[in-house]
């Protein structure tokens, strides 16, 4: 199909934005030459099918996902490896089946390509499978399952790959693909997310040092995307990662992407053109792919991602952990209701990846000017109590708090509570997470009702560790099965959650939602009405006492009496409810 005339028009002036009006044109060109080379395998793979809006095409502000859609969150390998030489990611797939086929309509693969460090965040090969996992047909095969959601890494690299040796060596056209800057370069602007030196040095094969970029660690080298061909090759790799299936992109990191001296290197304009150029590329071919954004930053920073509907066409609701978290341990839930009652009418803004937990830990910085420093900064002391970490990223005042390092379950559920008293606090958490209006996502040890894994910030040296844990299928089917223990509690509330979920069209990501005022641990909202009329009332109690919601701006009757830690939900109009 030819490309329309607006995308032709889109994609030059982003270019030129990015380029410049001398290399700017050229590069449009080769993007649009790009596109017509990957129409006909696209379109083979099944992956032109989204709609555009109009004659000429272009946005899509439309995107939504049913009641019945959700997504899991997980490694490759976070079950091991199978029995008698199965594939790790051939085991995963199996206790998909038996697990999640049923709750959930995607799932997000983690990094699942070679790589030196960072759980997969350190890419050697953005194009093969980590042969311990598998190989691109075991995904094709859980993919027959479920609509599958691929991160691309493009802020940075692992210094293994072929392409950071050929820049070392200065061959193969890659001697300018990654930032570089001199020894003494004033780094003192630059917003950082860690603690280490941002430059890390490195011999080339001229016996010269490069000086790298290198954001996350010295392991993790920046690519520079004032180089045209690094943006084409990522564009690429995109477009691929759309022909193997994936329906969801995940751009990580990418506030970091374009950096520009004497500014914070963070959210520059020519990163949000990168994202916009992606989605012009996706919809110039009619693309079934959603872009999500990963920008773990204040909330009105995180929302810029969406830009005016031609951007990102998801983002994560990177406050809600936090905020959350907060209510459950402080039993306050106000500045969780104010945040919430001031999101975007759902049929109007992006669509919200709602989620509480993930591979990474909980961030601190999206709660700034939502919450008071002090008060959570309570909240931070008592997850450590709970057997929690805290992961500092470097300032100009010195090392400042970046994210919580804890399981979810762990950091909301008090310590004093027994086994039944602890699930049913995370689950309160979750349903809150489950009945706002977006997709809701939930990370594979959420759903498994995991813990703590102690061992590993030790054995493995970095604080994410303690959430990243690879039961044994065997083992944890067993526990699943188990009626008293955590997992199959959780688990099993999950299930109805989901289910619940799926059945009332109230939960659409596009239908509305009215957060109710109430006291308290008390979080309410109303979803809906739905095309066919029916409101669904949630009721949750973030704590370990009894609470009274009266209702008052709801169609209820009469006053709700929550336990502790209950959650509530109920069809007015049909009358079932759900109590956990």
């Amino acid at each position: 199909m030819p490309v329309t005339e607006a995308c032709r028009e889109r994609i030059l002036a982003l270019s030129s934005f990015l380029y410049g009006p001398s290399e700017g044109p050229s590069f449009a060109l080769r993007v649009e030459a790009l596109l017509s080379e990957m129409e006909g395998s696209l379109s083979a793979a099944g992956a032109l099918r989204l709609k555009k809006e109009g004659p000429e095409g272009g946005r899509d502000p439309g995107l939504s996902f049913t009641e019945s859609e959700a997504l899991l969150i997980t490694y490759g390998d976070m079950v091991g490896m199978g029995e008698g030489g199965e594939s790790a990611l051939s085991a995963l797939g199996g206790f998909l089946q038996r697990r999640a086929r049923p709750l959930f309509s995607h799932l997000h693969f983690l990094p699942f390509f070679p790589y030196s460090s960072d759980d997969g965040f350190s890419v050697i090969d953005y194009r093969t499978i980590d042969p311990g996992l598998g190989t691109w047909e075991d995904v094709g095969r859980i993919g027959r399952d479920f609509k599958l959601a691929f991160d691309l890494v493009l802020n940075h690299g692992s210094v293994k790959s072929r392409w950071f040796t050929s820049f070392l060596a200065g061959t193969d056209g890659k001697e300018y693909w990654y930032l570089t800057r001199d020894p003494d370069y004033d780094s003192s602007k630059v917003f950082r997310p860690r603690t280490h030196p941002l430059l890390t040095a490195f011999p080339r094969k001229d016996g010269s040092a490069a000086y790298v970029w290198t954001t996350f660690s010295p392991d993790q080298a920046d690519f520079d995307f004032s180089v045209p061909e690094v943006l084409l090759e990522f564009i690429s790799i995109f477009l691929e990662y759309a022909e193997r299936g994936a329906r969801i992109v995940r751009l990580d990191a990418i506030a970091f992407l374009w950096k520009e001296d004497g500014t914070s290197c963070l959210h520059h304009p020519k990163t949000h053109a990168v994202v916009k150029l992606l989605r012009s590329a996706a919809e110039a071919l009619e693309l079934d792919v959603a872009i999500l954004t990963e920008t773990n930053v204040p909330h009105r920073e995180n929302l810029s991602y969406w830009g005016e509907g031609d951007e990102a066409h998801m983002v994560y609701n990177f406050a809600l952990p936090p905020l959350l978290l907060h209510a459950a341990v402080s039993g306050d839930a106000g500045p969780l209701r104010r945040w919430a009652a001031a999101l975007p009418p759902p049929d109007e803004g992006p669509v919200f990846l709602n989620f509480t937990a993930s591979h990474d830990g909980i961030g601190v910085g999206p709660v700034r000017g939502l919450l008071p420093e002090e008060e959570f900064a309570a909240t931070v002391r008592e997850v450590q109590r709970r057997g929690g970490l805290v992961s500092f990223k470097s300032t100009p005042e010195g090392p400042v708090p970046y994210e919580l390092n804890c399981v979810y379950a762990d950091a909301v559920a008090p310590l004093e509570g027994d086994t039944e008293t602890r699930a049913r606090a995370f689950l309160a958490t979750q349903a809150v997470s489950l009945a706002l209006a977006g997709l809701p996502a939930v990370y594979f040890h959420s759903l498994i009702g995991s813990g703590n894994w102690k061992e590993g910030p030790e054995t493995l040296g970095y604080n994410r560790a303690i959430n990243r844990e690879r039961p044994r299928v065997a083992e944890l089917e067993r526990e699943l099965a188990d009626p008293a223990s955590r997992r199959y509690l959780v688990y099993r509330g999950f299930s109805r959650l989901l289910e619940f979920r799926s059945r009332h069209p109230a939960f659409h990501s596009r239908s509305p939602q009215r957060i109710l005022d109430a006291e308290g641990p008390v979080f309410a909202l109303l979803r809906g009405p739905d095309p066919g009329g029916g409101l669904v009332l949630c009721a949750h109690n973030l704590s370990g006492f009894p609470a009274v919601f009266n209702g008052a701006e709801s169609p209820l009757p009469a006053q709700l009496i929550l336990k502790p830690w209950e959650t509530r939900w109920i069809d007015l109009a049909g009358g079932e409810s759900l109590c956990i």
